[in-house]
C-alpha cells in the first residue's frame, strides 16, 4: 500500500493534470471548439486514472484495517458523496451549463474568426486597391518627367529666341537714343532762334522806352503847349506819331504760364500736401470723415482769406499809383502788373491767422483740446499763397459754392472709393471744385451715401446753436468776412479818364 501511495504521489499524472489544466485556462480563448474538447477529453482520461488509483488505494485501506475497520468513515463522507453524486442532479446541470457555455463560447469564436476573415478580405482589397493607385501615381510621375524634360527643351529655345529679342529690343532702343538725341539737338536750335527773337523784341522795346521817357520828360518841362486849354493842341498832341498802341505788360505776357502753373500746384496740393495734412491729423482725431472736413473747410476759408486780402493789397497799390501813373498802360493793369512782380509782399501770416480764427468758430467741426488748428497752418499758408496769385490772372480762378446735401454732379465731383453710387446727394465734401468764369478747370471730390438730406439738415440744425469757440489768444481778433465771390475784372464796368484810356472802376469795399 505504501508503494501504492509513493507511486501515485512520483507519478506525472497529477502533475501533467495541472499543468494541461493551466495550459487550458491560458489558451481557451485563442483554442477552437475541437481543440477544447479534445482538450477536456484528455483532462477527463487523466482524472479517470487518478479516481482509479485511488479507489485502489481506499480499497487496500480498508481491508488493512480488519471486517469492521473503517465502517464508520465509509458511511459518514463516502456514502453520503456516492449518493449525493447519483442521486442529485446537480453533476448533469453543471455538465449541461458547461456544455452551453463551451457551445456558446464556439459560437463566438466563429463569429469572431468570420468578422475577422471580412476584415482581412477587406485589408486585402484595399491592398490591392493602392497598389493600382501606386501604378497609377508611378505613371503619372512618369509623365510628368517626360513633361519636365520637353517644358526644358522648350524653355531652352524660348530662352534663346528671347536673347534675339533682346538684342533686337536694344537696337531699336539705341535707334530711338538717337532720333530723341536729333530731336533734342532740333528743339535746342528753335529754342535759341526763339531766344534770339526775345532778345531782339526785348531792344526794340527798350529803345522805346527810352523814347517813352524822353517824351515824359520834354512833357513834364514848363511849357506853354502843357498849360493851354485849348482842345486843338489837345487833340494834336495825343495823334502826334510819337504815340503808339498800347503794349502788354509783364503780367499779361506772363499770364498762360502763370496760369498752367498755377493750376499745377492746386493739382499738387489735392494730391500731396492734403494727404499730408490728413495723415498728420489723424494721429490726432480717429474720425476720418471729421478730418476730411476740416481740410475742405481750411481750403475754402482759405480761398476767402486770400481774396480778401487781395481786394485791400488792390486797394493799396490802386492808391499809391494812381498819383503818378502816366505810362501808356491803364490804371488797373499797372496796378495787376506791380502786384505780380511784388507777390512776397503778400502778409500770407495775416490770412492764416483768419483762417484759424474762422475754423475756431465754424459748428460743422471740431478739434481735440490739447491741440490746435495750428498743426495744419503750413497747409493752409500754401492755399492761401496759390488762391491769392489766382487773384492775379485775366480770368481769375475761384472754388464753387458747396453745401452738404447738395445734388451730385459728375461734371463737378468724383466720388470717393467708399462713396455709394447709387446715393443722389452729397454727403460732405472733400476738396473743391476749381473754376475759370462758368468753365471747370479741376474736378472736386465728394462722398455720397444715402441719408445725405437728413445729416445736412442735423448738420444745419446744429450750426443754428450756441457755438462753442475756442479761446483765442490776445492778439487774435476775429475778422467778419464777406462770403461773396471776388469779382472778375472781365466782367466789371469800364469808365473813360480824362486821358482818353479805360480805367476799372473802384470796387466798394
Amino acid at each position: 500500500m505504501a508503494d501504492t501511495l509513493r507511486r501515485l504521489s512520483n507519478s506525472e499524472t497529477c502533475r501533467l493534470l495541472q499543468d494541461k489544466l493551466e495550459d487550458w485556462y491560458k489558451d481557451y480563448h485563442i483554442n477552437s471548439c475541437d481543440q477544447n474538447l479534445n482538450i477536456c477529453c484528455e483532462l477527463l482520461e487523466l482524472n479517470s486514472k487518478i479516481q482509479g488509483q485511488l479507489f485502489t488505494i481506499l480499497n487496500f485501506t480498508s481491508r488493512e484495517g480488519g471486517q469492521y475497520a473503517g465502517v464508520e468513515t465509509l458511511k459518514s463522507r463516502f456514502l453520503p458523496w456516492l449518493g449525493t453524486c447519483f442521486s442529485n442532479s446537480t453533476c448533469a446541470d453543471s455538465s449541461f451549463s458547461l456544455l452551453q457555455e463551451s457551445l456558446e463560447k464556439d459560437k463566438r469564436m466563429r463569429e469572431l474568426s468570420s468578422s475577422h476573415d471580412k476584415e482581412l478580405h477587406k485589408l486585402e482589397a484595399q491592398l490591392a486597391s493602392t497598389r493600382v493607385e501606386l501604378k497609377d501615381v508611378r505613371q503619372d510621375l512618369l509623365e510628368a518627367q517626360i513633361e519636365l524634360e520637353e517644358t526644358k527643351t522648350q524653355s531652352a529655345t524660348t530662352l534663346l529666341a528671347t536673347e534675339d529679342e533682346i538684342l533686337q529690343l536694344r537696337s531699336d532702343l539705341r535707334t530711338t537714343q538717337e532720333k530723341l538725341e536729333l530731336r533734342k539737338l532740333e528743339s535746342l536750335e528753335d529754342y535759341q532762334r526763339q531766344i534770339r527773337l526775345l532778345k531782339d523784341e526785348i531792344s526794340i522795346l527798350s529803345a522805346e522806352k527810352s523814347i517813352l521817357h524822353g517824351r515824359l520828360s520834354r512833357s513834364r518841362s514848363p511849357s506853354p503847349i502843357r498849360h493851354s486849354p485849348s482842345p486843338i493842341r489837345h487833340s494834336s498832341r495825343s495823334s502826334s506819331p510819337f504815340i503808339r498802341s498800347e503794349s502788354p505788360t509783364a503780367a499779361q505776357l506772363t499770364n498762360s504760364s502763370r496760369h498752367s502753373r498755377l493750376i499745377s500746384r492746386f493739382n499738387d496740393i489735392y494730391a500731396n500736401d492734403r494727404l499730408d495734412a490728413q495723415n498728420l491729423m489723424r494721429r490726432y482725431i480717429e474720425d476720418l470723415e471729421m478730418v476730411q472736413r476740416i481740410i475742405f473747410i481750411a481750403t475754402v476759408e482759405s480761398f476767402h482769406a486770400a481774396k480778401m486780402a487781395f481786394r485791400q493789397f488792390k486797394l493799396r497799390v490802386r492808391k499809391s499809383l494812381s498819383p503818378s501813373h502816366l505810362g501808356p498802360e491803364s490804371l488797373e493793369d499797372a496796378v495787376i502788373d506791380y502786384i505780380v512782380r511784388n507777390l512776397d509782399l503778400y502778409d500770407v501770416q495775416s490770412s492764416v491767422n483768419e483762417v484759424i480764427s474762422a475754423m475756431n468758430v465754424n459748428p460743422k467741426i471740431s478739434f481735440p483740446a490739447e491741440v490746435d488748428f495750428i498743426l495744419i497752418s503750413s497747409f493752409i499758408r500754401e492755399v492761401c499763397r496759390v488762391a491769392f496769385a489766382m487773384q492775379t490772372l485775366e480770368t481769375p480762378l475761384d472754388i464753387t459754392f458747396a453745401v452738404d446735401g447738395e445734388l451730385f454732379s459728375e461734371t463737378k465731383y468724383r466720388r470717393t472709393y467708399d462713396s455709394e453710387l447709387s446715393a443722389p446727394l452729397v454727403l460732405y465734401h472733400v476738396w473743391p471744385v476749381l473754376m475759370e468764369n462758368d468753365t471747370i478747370v479741376m474736378k472736386g471730390e465728394a462722398v455720397t451715401k444715402r441719408g445725405a438730406l437728413w445729416n445736412a439738415r442735423k448738420s444745419r440744425s446744429r450750426s443754428s446753436s450756441p457755438i462753442r469757440s475756442r479761446s483765442l489768444s490776445p492778439g487774435q481778433t476775429l475778422l467778419s468776412r464777406s462770403r461773396s465771390p471776388s469779382p472778375q475784372r472781365s466782367g466789371t464796368p469800364r469808365k473813360l479818364n480824362k486821358s482818353g484810356r479805360l480805367e476799372l472802376s473802384m470796387l466798394s469795399t
